[in-house]
């Protein structure tokens, strides 16, 4: 049975966001033929161009059923989720799919459609507070890469999609097809759902911010005690006046970027090395493995040895 993944784009969407997961689709095909047929669908038939410039060629709006509807994200997703013929019809065609999906901010579009009341989805997370302030319905969890609730499913930014449509072929045609998918496309094999999107997020807030020095410091000394008080101090700012400043820069309270510091660390050691778990939960600042266990079932879905396995599988 050939399944239809129709994509559906809007003037302004981001390219990765089509593009990453049509190529996921379209190794996946070559692995095992006739699968599944692609279509790039838009409310105008025709040339759509990208927030880049560069344009796909959509069909029109299938009235049939679809298999997998995959709305995209990007610049133009605002002006698309506020469009009342583009809305009523992904609301639609959600009933005749078998699953509906976003990429990035095309969560937008889905729950604009009513498709993610009162479940749990995830946007990219420069869109958070934004998206929370527009669906408070919707129980957003900003710190994953991608989130199955049923049949509707939705991912953090941009790459991440790639991820999903690997969880996607996965589902359809087992571990071993979407392993070689990856494989041919490069990626690791897909990162777990779980896993947290906010190492970019620190990197973007601290590097490139004015805590950068800061967030190199903390960094270099993530096995000790490092609390507001500490940070604020090294900061030259009043430790409330710090928290504010920092949470408004970062999107994390200082302890939340803390653990997320040391969860990254944490990773990188656990996955890269066999160094013992419950020492590199004491070389990171966790102190045990029991904490350093139960961050990382909260940050990435799993336990450090599932992610230890998987990175050498």
């Amino acid at each position: 049975m050939t399944r239809l993944i129709a994509f559906l784009v809007f003037p302004d969407f981001q390219l990765l966001d089509a593009t990453g997961p049509i190529a996921t689709f379209e190794i996946a095909g070559r692995l095992r033929p006739d699968t599944y047929e692609i279509r790039v669908v838009a409310e105008a038939a025709g040339p759509v161009a990208s927030s880049s410039g560069v344009a796909l060629q959509a069909r029109p709006l299938p009235d049939g059923p679809i298999d997998t509807l995959v709305v995209a994200g990007g610049m133009g997703v605002d002006a698309a989720s506020l469009t009342p013929a583009l809305v009523d019809w992904v609301r639609a065609a959600a009933r005749r799919a078998r699953r509906v999906t976003s990429i990035c901010s095309g969560a937008y579009v889905l729950a604009a459609a009513g498709l993610l009341e009162g479940k749990r989805a995830t946007t990219h997370w420069s869109r958070t507070d934004d998206f929370q302030r527009r669906f408070p319905g919707v129980r957003l969890e900003a710190d994953r890469i991608f989130i199955r609730e049923g049949d509707v499913w939705s991912s953090a930014g941009i790459t991440a999609g790639i991820d999903l449509a690997l969880a996607l072929v996965e589902d359809d045609l087992g571990a071993k097809v979407a392993r070689r998918t990856a494989q041919t496309l490069v990626v690791h094999h897909r990162r777990p759902g779980g896993q947290s999107q906010f190492s970019a997020l620190l990197d973007t807030g601290g590097v490139h911010g004015r805590f950068a020095e800061l967030m190199d410091w903390i960094r270099e000394r993530l096995a000790e005690p490092l609390n507001v008080e500490r940070l604020a101090d090294e900061a030259a700012m009043s430790p409330r006046h710090f928290a504010r400043a920092f949470r408004a820069e970062t999107g994390l309270t200082p302890a939340k970027a803390v653990e997320r510091l040391r969860l990254e660390a944490a990773r990188m050691r656990v996955e890269g090395s066999g160094e013992p778990i419950d020492r590199v939960a004491e070389a990171v600042g966790f102190g045990d493995a029991e904490r350093m266990r139960r961050a990382f079932l909260r940050a990435f879905g799993q336990p450090p040895q599932a992610l230890r396995r998987a990175a050498r599988a």
